[in-house]
């Protein structure tokens, strides 16, 4: 590999600012003798990715929120070393590495480190905005991916902030300026509030249209004046800092700004020795690069069924499961799905002294303990597990109450200026600090003291010596009132958003190992951690969670456990090398089978996940019992053709009201055991990915399968009336048998006085009561009337076969009765085209 002129320069030469090169297999990188990145380039293209005219510090630092830059570059190629030198004086030792597919940096040491108090990778500028992955930190094109990949876990995405942490706002940007051009009031790079009142998650996501685009990290930024930058810092975590948290644009409850002050106590973590991977290189090969750093640099690297959790090829959809536990193996099997989260106790709230007590597997006579029921998963070769709140810490927590922990977060600190009684009412301080916000930065108003081992809730506090706190109520949530001497502390408790309480960075590890060993103790292998926010209330960020995951999966491995497959409420760049999938939200808020549309949620969170090497997610889909096959099999074919994950929410009372019970779970298997042959071409996929067609999917034999496009023409809320208009009908492949299902749509007290349709020259009569929801079906020459659940309830006769010609048709539906404007119907023809052979 070529090192270019600076290495004919003499030891002398070295001691004087030089420009100097470096480069991987991929790309070729240039710094000046400043220490600047001036160039950025495909060695397969040439093409340049640094903007014309601009540069990047390859490090900077930063002191009270200032930055330092560098001034000199010394680049020592034999040893491998640069050396830069900054205006404050200080001077970095930067090992950089040229490995084959990454260039590998490191901070070996720093003069005037202890004025110093983050060290800042970047930011990179780039001339790429394509495919902004700010959750991970990388930029994408159809040709390029630039990114930066911490190699310890003090190195976390983004520049430094108020809790290094970015949050969720909506910007503006085109995936495509020609398919979806801005309109005249917007331009890229606009910044919007995210809708919702801070309880209902669905509203956040409020915008559809494709250049709305969601904010979850800040690893990569859109920057519409040239593209983009990448950044990453590393922290001297044991200096406290006071913080404003979080920096929100938005009213996440109904205020102006929800942020509060916060003391961020300090930990045992610091910027020397902070090393980093910057890789680029064909999109193509991005995730490829990023495994090779992962796989190189011994970073977590979790595998299912021999496939790494990042590798497309070990996408699976899961199972969520609610009610009776009788047939869910049996069911699982069936559908050939091995990864099930049990919905059916609600959410778990972590107690160290509650684990598997008064908790049962419940079965419709009978019951079994979790461990016994998970061994029994394990031996079905299936992984199950919960719906947990992380490290929410509820007052019925062993850590809580009656005797609360002495680590549980805190928010502000200060110490009381008279002794106190257990019969004191009045609580005076030395000092306000911040005590004056209500609740946490959540919106939650719950306002808790801790002194000693007592805890006190208040509401506010004086303004004017002596501080004062007002309408307290000592020994709250049982603790015992204490004594305590002037001079003792008291701390304001940091609150979780259900009123409940966090731990500090001390107690988190604890219950990361009691995580992993309540896991293996239970035989599960799956868990969900909702409420994944609780590793941001210490204000340590990233750094959080890769410290709790790091803990959890170190203690799953050290207790027996293998693979672990884990999902949570969000995606960090802290959690992204541990967490399999994110299955959040649900319905037709993420995407809807039946009518094969992206729905908001979907839509951003796709964007997201997508641009930082994520599985896109349809979350939570729970089976309808009115589902047809095609509709189960577009939920497996849109999830193939994008490369998203799912749950498919099923219970045994929901499976056995569907009439086609056995249809819907052949249909689902065929598609899965496909999935998991790796059948479908990348141009395959894409074709899965068009929302104007379903398909349908039939095994010929072991690994060949014929894939047929189905066109649905779907009519939606029409009035049930008489002298109705007729509705057009399109069938772009050949003529071929009606396959027609008209549902009633009308208010439980109300119903239809009976059908006339007129379709394919033949009327149909139905001189029948149709109550809500009951079908109409007409399929394989049989008309019957069926139930929500396609249940046939009678059959009618037909003394002629109805057929779809080619081409455009028409048919009517009309009331035979009397007409009530409050009653609707759906109308659904389905028509299927010639299939195309799949495998070999």
């Amino acid at each position: 590999m070529a090192l270019y002129a600076c290495i004919l320069l003499s030891p002398v030469q070295r001691l004087f600012a030089q420009a100097f090169q470096l480069q991987t297999q991929y790309a070729r990188i240039s710094v000046d003798n400043k220490g600047f990145v001036t160039s950025i380039k495909d060695k397969g293209t040439g093409r340049e990715y640094c903007p014309a005219g601009m540069s990047s510090a390859l490090m900077s630092l930063q002191s009270n929120k200032q930055e330092i830059l560098p001034q000199k570059a010394v680049y020592n190629a034999a040893g491998k070393e640069i050396v830069l030198t900054y205006a404050n004086g200080s001077v970095a030792r930067i090992k950089a590495e040229q490995k084959t597919q990454y260039l590998r940096f490191q901070l070996l040491a720093l003069t005037k480190s202890d004025d110093i108090d983050n060290i800042v990778w970047g930011p990179y500028k780039t001339n790429i905005s394509k495919t902004i992955g700010d959750v991970i930190g990388v930029v994408r094109n159809d040709d390029f991916a630039i990114g930066l990949l911490g190699l310890d876990d003090n190195t976390t995405s983004g520049p430094p902030t108020g809790g290094d942490l970015s949050f969720m706002y909506y910007y503006i940007h085109s995936p495509d300026p020609k398919k979806y051009p801005l309109p005249a009031h917007l331009k890229e790079g606009q910044t919007f509030s995210i809708g919702g009142d801070g309880v209902n998650d669905v509203a956040f996501y409020s915008n559809p249209e494709e250049y709305f685009r969601m904010n979850y990290g800040n690893g990569a930024k859109l920057e519409p004046a040239f593209g983009s930058t990448i950044c990453m810092h590393a922290r001297d975590r044991r200096k406290e800092q006071m913080i404003r948290f979080p920096e929100y644009p938005d009213n996440i409850d109904g205020k102006a700004n929800s942020s509060r002050y916060q003391l961020v106590l300090p930990t045992n973590a610091q910027f020397i020795g902070s090393s980093l991977a910057f890789y680029a290189c064909p999109d193509s090969l991005g995730l490829k690069t990023i495994e090779k750093v992962v796989l190189n640099e011994g970073l977590p690297h979790p595998m299912i069924d021999g496939k790494w959790i990042k590798d497309p090829a070990a996408y699976r959809p899961d199972i969520a499961w609610w009610g009776p536990h009788d047939s869910l193996a049996s069911y699982a099997k069936q559908l050939g799905i091995k990864g099930i989260q049990d919905e059916g106790w609600g959410e778990y709230y972590p107690n160290p002294a509650n684990r598997f007590t008064n908790r049962q597997i419940g079965f419709k006579s009978s019951s079994m303990s979790i461990p016994d029921y998970g061994a029994l998963m394990q031996q079905n070769g299936l992984r199950y597990g919960l719906h947990t709140l992380c490290e929410f810490l509820q007052p019925g927590s062993s850590d809580v109450s009656p005797v609360p922990s002495d680590s549980l977060g805190i928010m502000q600190r200060t110490f009381i200026t008279k002794d106190l009684s257990p019969d004191d009412t009045v609580i005076t301080v030395t000092d306000t600090a911040y005590f004056n916000e209500f609740g946490g930065w959540e919106g939650n108003h719950t306002n808790v003291l801790k002194i000693g081992k007592e805890l006190i809730e208040y509401n506010g506090i004086t303004t004017t010596p002596p501080y004062t706190f007002l309408k307290i109520k000592r020994g709250f949530h049982r603790s015992v009132r204490g004594t305590y001497k002037a001079g003792t502390m008291i701390v304001k408790l940091q609150p979780n958003c259900y009123r409940g309480f966090v731990p500090d960075m001390n107690l988190q590890e604890v219950y990361a190992d009691y995580y992993g060993k309540w896991l293996t103790e239970g035989k599960m292998d799956y868990i969900d951690f909702d409420g994944l926010e609780s590793c941001m209330y210490q204000g340590h960020g990233q750094y959080s969670f890769k410290r709790f995951f790091r803990g959890l999966f170190d203690s799953y491995t050290r207790n027996g456990g293998r693979y672990l497959r884990v999902m949570g409420s969000a995606v960090y760049e802290g959690s992204w090398h541990y967490m399999s999938v994110c299955n959040v939200g649900g319905g037709d808020n993420m995407f809807s089978p039946v009518l094969n549309k992206w729905g908001i949620e979907g839509k951003d969170m796709r964007y997201v996940f997508e641009g930082s090497y994520f599985p896109a997610t349809f979350g939570i889909q729970g089976l309808q019992t009115g589902w047809t096959v095609y509709d189960i099999e577009n939920l497996q074919a849109k999830s193939i053709g994008w490369n998203a994950t799912y749950m498919l929410g099923i219970s045994q009372g929901t499976l056995e009201k569907c009439a086609n019970k056995q249809a819907l779970i052949d249909a689902f298997r065929t598609w899965e055991d496909a999935r998991v042959a790796q059948l479908f071409t990348k141009a395959q996929k894409e074709k899965l990915k068009d929302l104007s067609h379903k398909f349908h999917l039939t095994r010929i034999k072991s690994k060949v399968y014929l894939l047929s496009p189905v066109q649905e023409n779907r009519y939606r809320n029409q009035p049930l009336v008489k002298a109705a208009q007729p509705l057009e009908l399109n069938n772009e492949f050949d003529a071929q048998p009606l396959d027609l299902t008209i549902r009633i749509d009308a208010p439980k007290e109300a119903h239809a006085d009976g059908l006339k349709i007129t379709v394919d020259g033949a009327v149909i009569t139905i001189d029948r009561k149709l109550m809500p929801g009951q079908q109409l079906i007409y399929q394989n020459n049989r008309l019957y009337l069926a139930d929500a659940g396609r249940n046939k309830l009678e059959e009618f006769p037909v003394t002629k076969k109805l057929n779809l010609p080619k081409g455009r048709s028409t048919i009517t539906v009309e009331v035979l009765g009397q007409q009530d404007d409050k009653i609707k119907f759906e109308l659904v023809v389905a028509a299927i085209g010639k299939g195309e052979k799949i495998g070999k």
